[in-house]
């Protein structure tokens, strides 16, 4: 894991986006999967700015959305497929038919996901992940199979708690769909983002802990081409 490491929030996106930029210039048709909620807002906006500044375009593009929250109403803003057009979508130019996403309301769940699987096919050639507090990759929480695929989760009770600041009710989802560590671990390119003093504490479990599916985030070690990009905040215990 190659460890990236920011005095700034600003600094820290600013480098993602032209790291991103970068491989979007040299692969125009980069097939990309990403993650929702708060961690990458801010790079999604200047992501954004880029695209209608003409600077990349995701014209050729194909971007996967990393899991879904279930048992919420179908046009819930807090649902990953509605922030991810938010924040990133909406404003790109991505051809619609282009963004791929899970529904949690699909009849037959079981099925959905190995059409997802289809759908990614030979795997990412990018992957963008957040690190849950504790350890988390997308909605494969602790103990998750290292070979799991594109699935139906139960959420642990820190990452229901965590997904409240989505919604504005109480009915916070308790389960959800997400694609598997298998995959995730078979991107070519993976990089995680942890920026906050929250995210201090996994962040050096991440690094300095013990490689193990109690930490999935610590599986990334592993991965050939995976980089940790990590605030001031966030890496603020690397130094002790």
């Amino acid at each position: 894991m190659n460890l990236l490491r920011f005095d700034s929030e600003s600094a820290w996106i600013d480098t993602v986006c032209s790291v991103w930029r970068d491989r979007l210039h040299t692969k125009p048709d980069l097939r990309i999967c990403l993650p929702s909620g708060t961690t990458p807002v801010g790079i999604y906006a200047e992501m954004s700015r880029s695209a209608r500044a003409g600077l990349v375009s995701f014209e050729r593009a194909s971007v996967f959305a990393l899991d879904e929250f279930g048992g919420l109403a179908a046009d819930d803003p807090g649902r990953t497929r509605h922030t991810l057009q938010r924040q990133l979508i909406d404003a790109i130019d991505l051809p619609p038919a282009a963004f791929h996403f899970l529904d949690p309301d699909n009849p037959d769940p079981a099925q959905h996901c190995l059409d997802y699987d289809a759908a990614i096919g030979e795997g990412f050639d990018l992957t963008l992940l957040g690190i849950g507090l504790n350890g988390h990759l997308g909605m494969n929480e602790p103990g998750s199979p290292v070979d799991s695929s594109t699935r139906r989760v139960e959420l642990r009770g820190t990452t229901i708690q965590s997904s409240a600041r989505y919604f504005a009710h109480q009915n916070l989802p308790h389960w959800g769909l997400t694609v598997g560590l298998k995959i995730i671990l078979a991107s070519k390119e993976v990089w995680v983002l942890a920026n906050g003093a929250a995210k201090a504490g996994i962040t050096e479990q991440t690094v300095r802990g013990d490689i193990s599916p109690s930490n999935p985030a610590s599986l990334l070690r592993r991965h050939p081409n995976c980089s940790l990009f990590v605030d001031a905040d966030a890496g603020a215990l690397l130094d002790s």
